[in-house]
């Protein structure tokens, strides 16, 4: 991570604080006359026609979605991941060497599912620092390349994943300000590429298959908003819904409620093979527990609570997660840790690790946790200075930020494990 960066983040801090939990992606930071216009997020860029017979076939199409077009997303070159894409970042090598508490170590071989039975549709965080409100088009290798290498390409073991470029809201438009409401609002502007995006993967990609959204921070908030107003009060849509891991963004619920906050019709996974529910959580460590003025784990809506699911433990109680770090992250990459991973205290005394991943079994534990406000996910790492491993993992910020940078790292095979679980589930139901 460069300091460019790293002062970026600060100074985004306390604007990302009043726009983000004051319901950036769908209220206090942009109009309520947002919505695309039907064709697609760019509105001169749309080519009207019908879709493919075939694929239109495939699923009965909520109001609006039967002659859908999109000027942006029909091709190849605004999609990070789509299955028949073979050089896309999800192809890239995913080996991870595990790493363990004797140092002894093995390779993973990562194993994409051949015929997984659902989608997985990936939007990802704030990762963009181009320059003005809104990014381009054009992917950066240390910024929405491996983040989506980091947070996505994984969920290949057990979904086919999409994941659109999208014209998000930037580092420099958080921490510098932008105006607010109105179609030049950029939390609109992304919202309108993602819900472009995602109107195109179901009517023109889909096939009628069932579908987890995942996104992270900017990224969950805007899928946040898109069950809200899409698929909440669509039954076409919600019973396509495996679940929506909304991670690293508060989702609002009644205090001892699983449903009713943001959501009517979608409530919180309790098990692993529940389908058309939410999994949540923004995580710190339980040594440093969300300080007052923190960004997370605070719902945006008075009388609510910020969801809590450990994807490890939907039902509740302390278990054990499934890192996975990037061993050597591209200069100045953020998401995924703030310095690269170092399996060993000493890097010369262990073996030399030559996947581009590792994971650490039995060193990282979670909780839900309820504090005064907050209600999040407490990590525990479990370093010891007596075995040869590394004793700490890296994402953290500052103490208002939490474990924010690692948010899905620190669990992403649980993730994975998730949707195979969901996915056989809705499988099951026919």
């Amino acid at each position: 991570m460069t300091e460019i960066r790293a002062r970026w983040w600060r100074r985004a801090a306390a604007l990302l604080a009043a726009c983000a939990l004051a319901g950036a992606a769908g209220t206090a930071c942009s109009s309520d006359d947002d919505t695309p216009e039907e064709g697609g997020g760019d509105p001169a860029a749309v080519a009207e026609g019908g879709v493919d017979e075939p694929t239109a076939a495939a699923a009965e199409l909520p109001e609006g979605y039967e002659n859908y077009e999109s000027g942006l997303y029909a091709g190849d070159e605004n999609w990070l991941c789509r299955p028949d894409l073979t050089d896309d970042v999800c192809h890239r090598d995913l080996d991870a060497t595990v790493v363990n508490a004797d140092g002894s170590t093995e390779v993973e071989p990562h194993e994409a599912a051949e015929d997984p039975p659902v989608d997985c549709f990936y939007v990802y965080p704030t990762t963009s620092n181009d320059q003005g409100p809104n990014s381009d088009l054009a992917p950066s290798e240390p910024e929405e390349i491996s983040t989506v290498y980091n947070q996505a390409a994984r969920l290949t073991a057990s979904c086919r994943v999409f994941a659109p470029l999208y014209r998000q809201a930037t580092l420099s438009s958080i921490g510098g300000g932008a105006a607010e409401g109105g179609r030049d609002d950029p939390w609109t502007t992304a919202y309108r590429d993602v819900l472009d995006a995602f109107r195109h993967y179901v009517v023109h990609e889909s096939e009628g298959r069932g579908f987890v959204l995942v996104g992270h921070s900017q990224g969950a908030g805007l899928l946040n908003r898109l069950v809200q107003e899409e698929i909440d009060d669509e039954p076409l849509l919600r019973d396509r819904l495996v679940s929506a891991m909304l991670i690293g963004w508060p989702v609002a619920v009644p205090e001892g409620e699983v449903a009713g906050g943001d959501f009517e019709n979608v409530p919180l996974c309790q098990t692993a093979d529940q389908t058309g529910c939410v999994v949540s959580y923004e995580s710190f460590r339980a040594t440093a527990p969300p300080p007052d003025g923190s960004l997370f784990g605070r719902a945006r809506t008075e009388g609510m609570r910020a969801a809590c699911t450990n994807p490890a433990a939907l039902d509740g109680g302390e278990a054990t997660l499934q890192p996975y770090f990037v061993v050597d992250q591209p200069d100045g990459a953020l998401l995924g840790g703030t310095t690269d991973a170092q399996p060993f205290a000493d890097p010369a005394a262990g073996e030399e690790i030559t996947t581009p991943f590792v994971t650490y079994p039995d060193f990282v534990s979670a909780e839900c946790v309820e504090q005064g406000e907050y209600t999040y996910l407490a990590l525990t790492v479990h370093g010891d200075p007596e075995d040869p491993r590394t004793d700490d993992i890296g994402g953290d910020l500052t103490p208002e930020w939490g474990m924010h940078l690692v948010d899905m790292n620190v669990a992403m095979g649980d993730l994975v494990d998730l949707v195979a679980s969901q996915g056989d589930a809705y499988a099951a139901r026919g």
